[in-house]
């Protein structure tokens, strides 16, 4: 891997087991929180991430993935400045304050639910994602908008968690 993880299931499975499970699998949480420390120009290791988030929800220790508001106690709780938003027309706003997101989302196909975590920024072509589709290979172009890039791909209950550097 790069300094950035394109995509999570790139990780070998018997490499940064998440509980029980394989992080290729469940691990976007601690993936995209990965992603937003190296774009803020920080370091971290791996299986210490890990089990940062395992304590955080002691009795399923990753095996469900991570909680929505879990990238936002950390990043608290190490010292960054964190603005929780709900409302996504306020998303884009909040983005380009912010030195770096983690965006969560759910999201459904068919009779399939499930949910997701990225790391993004805005950048003057617009917002880049990191760890977004199966398929990724670098990072991913969202356009100018993350509501309507929310809007277009029908994801839904979005959480965006926008991450400024320490000072």
């Amino acid at each position: 891997m790069n300094d950035l993880i394109y995509n999570q299931r790139d990780i070998p499975k018997e490499e940064h087991r998440y509980g029980l499970r394989a992080s290729a699998n469940v691990g976007c949480g601690w993936v995209a929180t990965y992603n937003a420390l190296r774009l803020l120009g920080y370091h971290t290791d791996i299986d210490e991430l890990i089990r940062y988030y395992e304590w955080q929800l002691p009795l399923i220790h990753g095996n469900a993935g991570t909680s929505f508001w879990g990238p936002a106690v950390c990043f608290r709780q190490w010292g960054f400045p964190v603005e929780v938003v709900v409302n996504r027309q306020r998303f884009d706003e909040a983005a380009k304050r912010a030195d770096v997101c983690v965006l969560f989302y759910r999201w459904r196909n068919k009779c399939k639910l499930g949910a997701h975590f990225v790391a993004l920024h805005h950048t003057d072509r617009g917002v880049v994602g990191y760890n977004t589709y199966r398929n990724s290979t670098g990072p991913d172009a969202y356009g100018e908008s993350l509501d309507g890039f929310l809007r277009q791909k029908n994801y839904f209950g979005a959480v965006l968690i926008a991450i400024r550097n320490k000072q």
